[in-house]
């Protein structure tokens, strides 16, 4: 594998497969990470102090077809695009789950130590097969605009991570982050990236925050890709729930437009 001249990229490509909503299966280091495990069918989801969220359409496969997973990259537990009942049950099989502080205390409950929470900047080594070890470090993100103390009351806390390695790639997991800001914080520790896993899709309820996104949109998307020096990004969150407002058209024009539509990965 030859290196670039870019620090924290390499010319290794790891292999993503997009399961939709915000679900995604990658492999690293020789381990199999998942994020934000979403299979229930199609329907109406009671979110915890808010309307119901509406599944549109089913996730690209089940979890039988995920094969072994290692970890779960959990950005929160709270709503049910990002952690549904067929998604809780495959936790309880899996060896860990990484998440935010207090996902972890809820959800060790259940799984005990099989999760982690991890707070902004905090690490976990994990043993790769045949030696080594992958580091994933919790990184900054807020679930809407403003400033985080004034966002979480509302939609709580979220976390995105950073993987790394001796001699493999920088990959960065937003979560649900609406900021640019904790993008640009998570940057200046770890970029250049070469794989974003950008979640998107403008989410916006009229009740919060005047309609505003609570996650990137498409045009914010694309200049996280630019304050990351990302060489690929790989869009999740951005389809089968009603409340995402942009998808694959906006964010295929937004990198266009941005001048970095060979960046974006869309399956």
């Amino acid at each position: 594998m030859a290196a670039s001249d870019t620090t924290g990229t390499t010319d290794q490509q790891i292999p993503v497969r997009v399961f939709g909503g915000p679900t995604a299966l990658f492999e690293y280091g020789g381990l199999r990470f998942l994020t934000d495990p979403t299979f229930d069918a199609p329907g109406d989801y009671p979110a915890p102090g808010g309307p119901a969220l509406t599944k549109t359409a089913p996730a690209a496969g089940s979890p039988d077809d995920l094969g072994p997973v290692d970890v779960v990259l959990l950005s929160h537990d709270e709503h049910p695009d990002n952690l549904d009942t067929s998604g809780r049950a495959l936790l309880a099989g899996i060896p860990l789950t990484l998440t935010t502080p207090g996902g972890g205390r809820r959800l060790r409950e259940s799984l005990g130590t099989k999760v982690k929470g991890l707070g902004d900047w905090e690490s976990v080594e994990l043993e790769r097969p045949g030696g080594g070890q992958v580091t994933v470090t919790g990184v900054p993100a807020v679930h809407g605009p403003g400033r985080r103390e004034d966002v979480e009351p509302f939609v709580g806390e979220v976390v995105g991570f950073v993987l790394t390695g001796d001699g493999l790639p920088t990959v960065y997991v937003s979560g649900d982050n609406a900021s640019l800001g904790a993008v640009e914080e998570t940057a200046a520790r770890f970029g250049p990236v070469d794989t974003a896993v950008l979640f998107a899709g403008a989410p916006r309820f009229p009740v919060l925050f005047d309609g505003a996104p609570l996650v990137l949109d498409s045009a914010q998307a694309a200049e996280a890709a630019k304050i990351l020096g990302a060489r690929r990004v790989v869009p999740v969150h951005f389809d089968s729930w009603a409340h995402f407002t942009e998808g694959r058209d906006e964010l295929v024009s937004a990198f266009a437009a941005a001048g970095l539509a060979d960046r974006l990965s869309l399956g």
